[in-house]
């Protein structure tokens, strides 16, 4: 920006240009996660009819739920480091368009189409196949969203990127209970269509995504010229304050590997990704068998936690930015949210406090997120974050596999879902109270990045 410039005209250049490129991204990232988390997410519902109607246990059901995140952590770094080295439009497309057919594809799950191999088989596979389409996906939008905010603003962005999973599950849990109630075209059961019908938007935002979204600020047609050389020289001077150089492939997998802050973070996020799949997962199952409540009582208690961590999620993203604060903003929710697993389990049959603690659990279970991604980007830049984020995304998201896999079983084996839910809290407060650690990270920087504190 030229140095003619006073101060008060870069601080306006500044101000419309974040707000510019927030109203550009912002709406259509949250509607894409929005619709991945649904395709992700809609087996917790569908299995309520699946599991008759093919003869599946919570066992098999929590197995193949969990699957999934075994085909997502063999892809994910490389999937990452395409992003910020090739093309975020194009790798972003790529992986809508192809799990959105394998999404669409699991409603042809016990038909002659995929008679060659058992049912229990074709369930394992097509989850293990969407996991293998979706790596990749949300990582590289944390990393592409670094390539468009700067530190400060970076927590909230995220936050208004990632309320796409609790509005996902707060509309589609009640959207994949209808469609399985109500429709049953050509004589097939209603949990087909779920699979069939919610496959389909995500092929279709993967075409429109290759025209919409703009891989770097210098590419950017719709931003004028100061305002794309304003965000352009802050990203640059951002840069100076970060550790990380990138180098080859290889090179940025070893040193993100060997890198203490990344080790810790991931260990973090497997212990909460292993509470928070664990549970949600079966949620659907658990609140079907509360006595005295309806379907539709049911559909209302699933969704009343992630309504809430809609609303947690944001104000936890502001006001950590607003702060500077990232540790306790980070453990904090997740210990709330462990507290009040235990404090359901202890409630018994009592619906109303097990339903008030449910929404306090939603309510930790979201609102750490945006700020937990603050970490990674602010100690490495470029490919070394991409390597990173993709690193502690890949390893943390193995508790998606971990956490269904062992409630199904002990479900399977106890006959109830208390065993499991003690487990559950374990994990989420340990999480909390390694999270608790990360100022000793923070202050082991060369750097004192002050925005980190």
């Amino acid at each position: 920006m030229p140095d003619s410039l006073s101060g008060s005209i870069q601080a306006e250049v500044g101000a419309r240009a974040r707000k510019r490129i927030t109203r550009r991204l912002m709406p259509y990232l949250l509607l894409l996660y929005f619709i991945a988390f649904i395709d992700r997410t809609n087996v917790s519902v569908a299995a309520l009819q699946m599991k008759v109607d093919l003869g599946f246990s919570d066992a098999i059901i929590g197995a193949g739920a969990g699957v999934f995140f075994i085909g997502y952590f063999l892809l994910e770094i490389p999937g990452t480091l395409i992003v910020e080295n090739w093309s975020a439009r194009k790798w972003i497309a790529r992986i809508m368009i192809s799990w959105g057919i394998v999404a669409s594809v699991m409603g042809l799950i016990g038909t002659h189409w995929l008679s060659f191999m058992s049912e229990k088989h074709q369930f394992y596979s097509l989850r293990f196949i969407l996991g293998l389409a979706e790596a990749g996906f949300f990582p590289g939008i944390i990393v592409y969203l670094s390539h468009w905010f700067r530190y400060e603003d970076r927590a909230k962005a995220k936050a208004n990127f990632m309320i796409g999973l609790p509005i996902a599950t707060l509309v589609g849990v009640p959207l994949s209970q209808a469609i399985m109630h109500n429709i049953e075209w050509l004589g097939w059961p209603g949990w087909r269509w779920v699979f069939i019908l919610e496959g389909l938007p995500s092929v279709i935002l993967g075409v429109i995504t290759l025209f919409y979204l703009t891989d770097w600020p210098r590419e950017a047609k719709w931003l004028p010229e100061d305002e794309k050389n304003w965000i352009i020289g802050e990203l640059e001077r951002e840069k100076q304050d970060k550790t990380g150089s990138g180098g080859s492939f290889k090179d940025q997998i070893k040193s993100s590997l060997l890198n203490p802050k990344t080790l810790q973070l991931a260990i973090i996020y497997l212990f909460i990704v292993t509470g928070y799949y664990g549970l949600t997962f079966f949620l659907p199952s658990i609140t079907a068998r509360m006595k005295g409540t309806s379907i539709t009582t049911q559909t209302i208690i699933t969704s009343l936690p992630f309504a809430f961590g809609f609303v947690a999620m944001l104000i936890n993203g502001a006001h950590s930015d607003r702060t500077g604060e990232r540790r306790l903003h980070t453990a904090v929710p997740m210990m709330l949210a462990a507290a009040a697993m235990v404090l359901s389990i202890l409630s018994g049959d009592n619906l109303a406090l097990v339903v008030s603690f449910f929404c306090v659990m939603g309510i930790g279970l979201h609102a750490y997120l945006p700020v937990f991604w603050m970490w990674p980007t602010a100690y490495f830049s470029a490919s070394s974050a991409a390597a990173a984020i993709g690193l502690i995304n890949s390893f943390g998201n193995l508790g998606g596999y971990l956490g269904p896999l062992v409630v199904g079983q002990l479900r399977t084996r106890t006959g109830s879902f208390t065993a499991a839910m003690w487990f559950l809290a374990a994990c989420i407060m340990i999480a909390g109270l390694l999270s608790l650690r990360l100022e000793k990270l923070q202050n082991s920087r060369k750097t004192d990045y002050k925005q980190t504190k």
